[in-house]
């Protein structure tokens, strides 16, 4: 692991500043660029564990998407697409290795939609689908945290989203590693409490057929994820053309946090195409 890398340190994050609010975003490593795109139940620290070992060979971007993390929620209009192509013009990188997770797993496919010649390669990691026809089970989920946040229990909207998205269906807390719902708690707060201002203001995604990416893809997916992920991870895996399909078997929906050890092999070698 890297030496002398004080990450999950926000003195240290960046900010570009645009009409809507500012970004907020941290770079590390020396070498060909890798973005690192976090979950919508996390900010750019889910990374801690995966970004030092990757910035001993690569340039290591990480960010907070608009109304996460250090990130302004929006006051107007945006699409998470352009903010990224805004940080990576800023930053003077015209094409780039795209890691998401989760959301930040859509956000990279979009990308890569939309500025098909910037995207060096592809790694998504348990991304959702567009238009997915929902199991009962995250159906409830979503109601639950719903009527959660109706009541203005934010503490009930957390825990809910913690037993979702970390410890999964497939497990009891007993079996997560101690201190990842510790550090997910905060994060995840965040997301809630500006969830409707975001959700308002996002102007969608790219519509473009995912069958047209034609850069390296990997994509991969927790064993341990709910059912409704693992059937559309390996329906992207099957319509990507140059895609693999990666499975962690000790990880739920977070395999950053569940797994860093293995994603940052699978990464390794995956980003060296």
């Amino acid at each position: 692991m890297a030496r002398g890398l004080l990450y999950c340190d926000y003195l240290r994050m960046l900010t570009l500043t645009d009409d809507l609010g500012h970004l907020s975003y941290v770079v590390d490593g020396d070498g060909p660029p890798v973005v690192l795109v976090h979950a919508g139940v996390a900010d750019h620290r889910m990374w801690d564990a995966v970004a030092p070992d990757l910035a001993e060979r690569h340039t290591v971007i990480r960010y907070d998407l608009r109304g996460f993390g250090e990130s302004a929620p929006p006051t107007g209009p945006f699409s998470e697409t352009d903010d990224l192509r805004r940080l990576l013009d800023h930053l003077g990188h015209e094409r780039v290795r795209l890691v998401g997770a989760s959301w930040g797993g859509r956000v990279a496919l979009d990308f890569a939609l939309t500025h098909p010649g910037r995207v060096h390669s592809l790694a998504v990691l348990a991304p959702p689908w567009r238009g997915y026809h929902w199991s009962s089970e995250m159906i409830t989920y979503d109601e639950a945290e719903t009527a959660a946040l109706a009541s203005g229990d934010l503490d009930a909207a957390v825990r809910i989203n913690l037993d979702m998205w970390l410890r999964g269906p497939a497990r009891q807390w007993e079996d997560v590693a101690v201190g990842l719902a510790d550090r997910l708690r905060g994060p995840m707060r965040t997301s809630l409490v500006n969830q409707e201002v975001v959700g308002e203001h996002s102007q969608g995604g790219a519509t473009g057929d995912i069958a047209g990416i034609s850069v390296p893809t990997l994509v991969g997916i927790g064993k341990l994820d709910v059912a409704d992920f693992q059937d559309i991870a390996r329906r992207y895996a099957a319509e990507i053309p140059d895609a693999t399909l990666v499975e962690f078997p000790t990880a739920a929906h977070l395999i950053a946090l569940d797994a860093p050890a293995e994603l940052v092999s699978v990464l390794g070698t995956f980003l060296e195409r």
